[in-house]
């Protein structure tokens, strides 16, 4: 029996494959007058490529693809792509990172583009897409923030194991998939930059945030101002019987790991001194109503 292929640690894979793409050292040789060290580097036919259709970055500004197609018709490619044979088309090639450079290269009419093309297999080619994107890429909040999802639900990654190879703080994980509980409307003000993600984390507390939301673009508030008016939304919605005590700064905070990391809305509500309580978990439909299913099952 063949020996399977040795499982990368998170991370390492993009610094390997980087590994050999030194434009600089190329250009350094060139300017001494010597021959430039030779690499696994093809110029691949622009029509002869696909995107990854796996692709975590959706949105490609026009702006900022114009301003990539003027430097390449000026300087060329500098940075080759990484594709690997696609799957499904004999001579064509996916591109494993690099698609706004390819998308660039397009607009400035350039006929062919250097590439190095490895053997990566499906998981391989998503796993190093994303780490490209998050780790190379301007990425909107909720772009980067999907990107740490599909790392942990495809490939199990802990959000401690993703702080540690993205050099990212946990908070920082944390805090961009809590938006991820937010209802679709508001995640799009995020993507469409008409919301902070500082604005969109001040309304995860909050009862009603797509109400809000719209209050904050139409008024142009400040994150404070969402926080207070988040917290007085709250505090509105609770009932009054008896005294209950605000919760913890410890809650709160395991409220929001345990929301991000399936997905939905967590409460944690505490009945007594002896411990005993409830956790709630909010779904919007019954395919979410499956997802607690599967996770439960699988737990």
């Amino acid at each position: 029996m063949s020996s399977k292929k040795e499982k990368r640690g998170l991370g390492r894979g993009l610094s390997a494959l980087m590994a050999d793409i030194e434009p600089a050292t190329e250009r350094t040789a060139e300017a001494r007058g010597e021959e430039a060290p030779r690499r696994s580097e093809l110029q691949i036919p622009i029509e002869h490529i696909q995107p990854n259709p796996d692709q975590p970055r959706r949105v490609f500004t026009e702006e900022a693809l114009g301003e990539l197609a003027a430097s390449i018709r000026e300087k060329g490619v500098i940075q080759p792509l990484i594709l690997r044979p696609d799957p499904n088309a004999s001579e064509k090639y996916q591109i494993v990172a690099g698609e706004r450079r390819w998308r660039a290269a397009q607009r400035a009419q350039l006929h062919e583009v250097p590439a190095i093309v490895r053997d990566f297999d499906d998981t391989e080619v998503l796993e190093v897409a994303i780490i490209e994107n998050i780790q190379r890429s301007d990425l909107n909040p909720m772009e980067e923030a999907a990107g740490y999802r599909q790392l942990m639900d495809r490939f199990g990654h802990t959000q401690e194991k993703l702080s540690e190879a993205m050099g990212k703080s946990r908070s920082h994980v944390a805090n961009l998939m809590r938006l991820l509980t937010l209802p679709e409307e508001v995640q799009a003000f995020v993507r469409d930059g008409q919301l902070s993600a500082g604005h969109a984390r001040a309304m995860i507390t909050a009862d009603d945030p797509l109400s809000l939301a719209r209050k904050v673009i139409s008024k142009a508030l400040s994150v404070r101002d969402v926080e207070r008016l988040a917290k007085s939304q709250t505090s509105a919605s609770q009932p009054k019987r008896g005294h209950s005590p605000s919760k913890d700064a410890d809650t709160k905070a395991l409220e929001g790991d345990l929301s991000a990391a399936i997905g939905m809305k967590v409460s944690i509500d505490h009945e007594g001194e002896a411990g005993s309580g409830k956790l709630s978990i909010k779904y919007k439909d019954l395919a979410e109503l499956d997802d607690i299913v599967r996770i439960l099952n699988r737990g």
